[in-house]
């Protein structure tokens, strides 16, 4: 079992910046990849940003080069750094990690853009 704490959501001007993070605890050890989704109200769930335990990293286009996903997987928190933000990006930002074949699953925060 994996448990995560996704934290750093808030409300922020288009154009700034949030940082959130997500600690694991658990069986940390059979995490292979961590991953942030969001999901705005009345849209379907999308992946925003990937890495692997190999420090590979994957990004949804609509947030290439605005944010940037980093972490520790030995210290159990991955980072997502979000800059240049837009109404576009408010959502409920959730963190998910792959580990023994298994997905879990973050309780989500809140990120709200004003115009």
């Amino acid at each position: 079992q994996v448990q995560l704490v996704e934290s750093g959501g808030g409300l922020v001007q288009a154009g700034g910046s949030l940082r959130l993070s997500c600690v694991a605890s658990g069986r940390v050890f059979t995490i292979y990849a961590m991953r942030w989704y969001r999901q705005a109200p009345g849209e379907q769930r999308e992946m925003v940003a990937r890495m692997t335990r190999d420090g590979v990293t994957n990004y949804a286009d609509a947030v290439k080069g605005r944010f940037t996903i980093s972490g520790d997987f030995a210290g159990s928190t991955v980072y997502l750094q979000m800059n240049s933000l837009k109404p576009d990006d408010t959502a409920v930002y959730s963190c998910n990690a792959f580990a023994a074949g298994q997905d879990y699953w973050g309780q989500g925060t809140q990120v709200t853009v004003s115009s």
